[in-house]
């Protein structure tokens, strides 16, 4: 295999004409990755992630060939993809207030160029799911906002609303199928692109506490910061140190670290039904 990205989480490795990605325990905020990894992160995101491609496969194809024909040292934390040509846009949809959205929301009264009706506050419901893309920044980069009619100009009329349309639908039915399990989806990112047979197709990994915000729905209250079941953990405290969200960051603290490991554990085994096994 050849290593062809390291990136804040993943490693992509070319095999073949496969990829394989390789799910590591590295924890990034605010675009830096810290130095200190949470136990068994890669692992959750994975197995997370393939019973989420399961449920939403009949909306389009995904990128998986194979979650056990990988190197054995990666087992469990890596998964055997198609190449895909990947769309130049972060697809993000929101369907509560809070994050950058609020940021932007506070600033402008619109998101992404969606207009959002006066009187919001962190952790609002939005009248609906909205499509919020971002640019897709370089490593140590922060992505920026786009509109809707940039994404339009950056890649066409037709792709731009599939782009939209899929985000949108994979958002409503990862939030439905939480909602049930008593976790609110605040919102979500997911990548997509192009497969050597033209199709889109859903890439990287979905609905994972990298890609989404997960909320205890019994704790939810609009008008704070609501607890987390991602690294929301780590974001806080980190900012709680005074750091100033550039590279290097800060060493992660012990009780941070299991706090960070309990969390993804819980959500598994809430959206799953199955209980976490290291």
């Amino acid at each position: 295999m050849k290593l062809l990205h390291s990136g804040k989480v993943r490693d992509v490795y070319s095999d073949g004409d496969d990829i394989i990605l390789v799910a590591s325990d590295r924890v990034s905020v605010y675009d830096v990755i810290l130095p200190t990894p949470i136990p068994d992160k890669g692992k959750i995101l994975t197995q997370l992630s393939l019973w989420w491609f399961d449920r939403l496969a009949d909306l389009l194809p995904h990128h998986i060939i194979s979650a056990t024909d990988v190197p054995a040292e990666f087992a469990g934390r890596a998964v055997r993809c198609k190449k895909l040509e990947m769309v130049p846009v972060e697809c993000v949809a929101r369907g509560y207030l809070t994050g950058s959205g609020l940021t932007d929301y506070r600033a402008k009264g619109a998101v992404s160029g969606v207009a959002l009706p006066p009187g919001l506050v962190d952790g609002s419901a939005l009248p609906e799911p909205i499509f919020t893309p971002s640019t897709k920044a370089p490593m140590g980069s922060h992505d920026e906002p786009m509109t809707y009619d940039e994404v339009v100009d950056k890649v066409g009329a037709q792709v731009a609303a599939d782009l939209r349309g899929i985000t949108l639908a994979i958002y409503r039915r990862g939030a439905a199928i939480a909602a049930e399990r008593g976790v609110i989806i605040a919102d979500t990112k997911i990548e997509l692109g192009y497969a050597a047979d033209g199709a889109l197709t859903l890439g990287d990994e979905v609905l994972t506490p990298d890609s989404s915000r997960f909320w205890p729905a019994d704790e939810w209250e609009p008008g704070r910061a609501q607890n987390s079941y991602d690294k929301q953990i780590v974001r806080d405290w980190a900012v709680s140190t005074g750091w100033d969200k550039t590279a290097p960051g800060p060493e992660i603290p012990d009780e941070i670290v299991e706090r960070t490991h309990a969390r993804y554990a819980e959500l598994y085994e809430r959206i799953t039904g199955d209980p976490w096994r290291s």
